[in-house]
């Protein structure tokens, strides 16, 4: 399943030349990211709390063109691959008013035990629902 997010530039994600600061896309992987997690019933708060955290191993960003303040996205999080270790999602950001691609993107998590910060197998509760997510 694809999860789809909007989002608007803020001025303090523009650069000195007005453009979106690359950086940015980074941190825009993240929203949709998280609303992915939420589309399966999964949020952030309920991974933490019972003691495991979904840190990034790998990010790859491929620029396409430029956003702009006050720009609409449109955030696509595409799951590649899911094992009960890690999970590893495609994006693509879009400017909602033309549909121009602005970039293209992958990262991959790992699901990591909050107490050790080793990397842990994630229990049946979570893992079931991206499954589901990964049948979409």
């Amino acid at each position: 399943m694809i999860a789809t997010v909007r989002h608007k530039v803020n001025f303090y994600d523009t650069d000195a030349m007005a453009v979106v600061h690359h950086s940015n896309y980074i941190r825009w992987f993240e929203i949709g990211r998280v609303e992915f997690l939420r589309a399966a019933g999964i949020t952030l708060n309920q991974l933490m709390a019972d003691g495991y955290v979904f840190p990034i191993t790998e990010v790859s960003a491929k620029y396409v063109a430029s956003a702009f303040f006050d720009d609409e996205l449109v955030i696509e999080t595409i799951p590649e691959a899911l094992t009960k270790v890690k999970m590893a999602f495609n994006y693509r950001i879009y400017r909602a008013s033309d549909n121009t691609l602005l970039v293209e993107g992958h990262t991959q998590n790992v699901f990591t035990s909050k107490e050790t910060g080793r990397i842990t197998r994630l229990p049946d509760k979570y893992y079931d629902k991206l499954k589901v997510m990964m049948a979409l």
